[in-house]
């Protein structure tokens, strides 16, 4: 892979912060109550939700741009649970996309099909954690 843009960030734990090496993230870490944690802060799980959501929205506008389909009005929710397999402690992920009456139908679950192929976020769980694409 020829990298475009790498981003790197520092965390010491669930409990703590998390910085981004230029400093526009600098964030307090906590355990959500459902975890047993004070809830304080936020958690892995709401940021890679957060970044997830971000960048299926972004191959969803990209496979409809290239389909001259207008893909603006979409709307991406990623849910992510942590619990507990055979192995220890596993992550799932479903993708929740919001079409706008104008792309129901087959037209918008072709492309929801298609942008899970080409994002990189899909592309890294493909295998390892199930995602499961819910268009709405």
């Amino acid at each position: 892979m020829d990298a475009l843009y790498t981003a790197a960030a520092t965390a010491n734990g669930r409990e703590g912060r998390a910085v981004s090496s230029d400093g526009q993230l600098d964030l307090a870490l906590a355990m959500p109550p459902a975890l047993g944690g004070s809830g304080q802060g936020t958690n892995p799980e709401q940021l890679f939700a957060a970044g997830y959501a971000a960048c299926f929205a972004s191959a969803l506008g990209l496979v409809g741009r290239q389909a001259r389909v207008d893909t603006s009005e979409v709307s991406v929710t990623a849910e992510v649970s942590i619990g507990k397999d055979e192995a220890g402690f596993a992550l799932a992920v479903m993708l929740r996309v919001e079409l706008p009456e104008s792309l129901a139908g087959e037209t918008g679950e072709l492309l929801v099909k298609q942008a899970h192929q080409v994002c990189p976020y899909s592309r890294a769980t493909r295998g390892n954690i199930p995602v499961e694409l819910v268009v709405e």
